[in-house]
Parts: C-alpha cells; structure tokens; sequence
C-alpha cells in the first residue's frame, strides 16, 4: 500500500493544527519531545503501517494518534500521554468524530506509555514508530537530547558510565511489537546497539 496522495478532511486539519499548537506552546527546552520528534514519528507511522498492510481506516486512527501522542508534553513531562488523550479528544468531539474512531485513537496514545503494552496492530504501529529513532545512524545524538530532558525535567544527571549502561540496556531490552519491526527495524537498533559497546570498550 503506497501512501495515499489525497488524504482525508480529518488528517489535512490535524497535519495544519498540531504544529501550530506544538510552535506556540512547547518550551524550547524540549529538545527531543519536539515537534522534529512527532514528524518522524508520523512518517515513521506511514510508513511501518504500510508495511503492516493496515486498512485505510486504520491508517487514519494511526496517523491522527501519531500527530497527538505527545501533544501533552506542553502541560507535563511525567504522565504526557494523559494530558495528549485528552486534547485528543477535545479536538476529535469539536471536529465530530465518532465515537469508536476516538476511542481507538486514544487508545493508541495510551500504548506509548513506558514501558508499551500495545494490544491491537494500529497500537503496536504507534508504538515502534514511537521508537524508530533507536533505529537511525544519528542515533547518539537522539540520546544525547533525551540525556538533557532527563536532566531538565526530572532532575536526572547521569556519568558517561551511568548513561551508557541505562542506554545499552533500554535497547538490548527493546523489542519492537510488529513483523516490520522485526524483520526490518530491529537489524539497524542492533547495528546501533553493537557501536554503543564498541565505543566503550
């Protein structure tokens, strides 16, 4: 399934809205919660939910919850997800969404929590693309920004000792939830994986 070329009334306006909202609202200092962060989670979500072979519908409830899973880090950094559930759902009930449409988007939303615990295929989708940075070359320096927010927020400094060892041992201990993530994902976290412990040797 090719990403579709005309997407729904419902994606165009939260494509628009959520990064305005994010632009205004969220502190600078959000250095890896920003709004980079939730692009790449979207296109990330496009695209293992393609290779997921999930329906049109459900490429909808998946990229709307994408566009929102952390909209809540404008109000707390500890307990987001409930905070972006529920300007979720404001904006889904404003723009009059059903019901079962909204409850599936917030129940993906919920998934990301840490640790996941995805149930349905669209949140096991949500949840790897949550976590496809674990993947990328420039994987350090996505550590390094997460590094930084656990200082600022939650008043955790590490030692280079520290930090490497709870690094290594998040992604050693991650799998991701979907086939794609799998067969494909999983052998570029490990290629990252192997450099972490090549660079402390």
């Amino acid at each position: 399934m090719e990403k579709r070329e005309v997407m729904s009334p419902l994606i165009k306006s939260v494509e628009k809205d959520v990064p305005v909202f994010l632009k205004k609202n969220l502190a600078p200092n959000f250095v890896f919660h920003n709004l980079n962060h939730t692009y790449e989670v979207v296109q990330a979500a496009w695209e293992i939910g393609q290779g997921s072979d999930l329906a049109t519908s459900e490429m909808d409830i998946l990229i709307v919850a994408a566009w929102f899973h952390d909209c809540g880090y404008v109000n707390a950094y500890i307990g987001h997800e409930e905070e972006s559930k529920k300007m979720a759902q404001h904006y889904l009930e404003e723009y009059n969404a059903n019901t079962e449409f909204i409850n599936s988007v917030l129940a993906c939303i919920e998934a990301t929590k840490f640790p996941q615990h995805p149930i349905s295929m669209i949140e096991k989708v949500l949840c790897d693309a949550d976590l496809y940075h674990f993947t990328r070359p420039s994987y350090p320096r996505y550590a390094k920004a997460i590094r930084k927010e656990f200082e600022v927020f939650l008043d955790k400094i590490y030692s280079e000792e520290e930090w490497h060892k709870v690094n290594t041992s998040l992604l050693t201990a991650h799998s991701y939830c979907t086939d794609y993530g799998k067969s494909v994902l999983s052998r570029f976290k490990d290629v990252n994986i192997e450099l972490m412990y090549k660079k402390n040797r």
